[in-house]
């Protein structure tokens, strides 16, 4: 169970220079709660609607003049896409993510979400079982 298998590979992605307000409409045209800061090619941070909320709207800034690297969410924490479902929730759990963006040498490959979770846990719960009763005496 590997997280390349499960993880969402349309990404929005949006440059630390555009403003917050620009980030919330990918989200809203993209239906997602989070959006990936490039700098050029390279992921660099990650804004989500929990940035926009405590970090511009709580204190009344406005989006419309704020960048997107003043939001983002940084330094950009990962997991390869050959690393298991299970690093990837342990990697969630230990920072406190919904979302982890799977990048490999430098390169965002997808986002691996706990709504990926959600939505396979029914094909990871048969997997996880098959593994259990092959190690369990006979």
């Amino acid at each position: 169970m590997i997280v390349k298998n499960y993880m969402k590979k349309d990404i929005p992605t949006i440059s630390g220079e555009d403003t917050v307000s620009e980030a919330s409409k990918i989200m809203v045209k993209n239906n997602t709660g989070y959006v990936i800061v490039m700098d050029k090619i390279q992921p660099v941070g990650i804004v989500t609607e929990k940035d926009i909320v405590f970090k511009i709207i709580a204190l009344d800034k406005d989006p419309a003049k704020v960048k997107v690297s003043e939001c983002a969410s940084k330094p950009l924490i990962t997991i390869d896409p050959d690393q298991s479902v299970d690093e990837a929730v342990n990697t969630m759990k230990k920072h406190g993510f919904r979302r982890l963006p799977v990048v490999k040498n430098g390169i965002i490959y997808g986002v691996f979400t706990a709504k990926d979770l959600i939505d396979h846990f029914g094909e990871l719960e048969d997997k996880l079982e098959k593994a259990i009763l092959r190690f369990m005496p006979g």
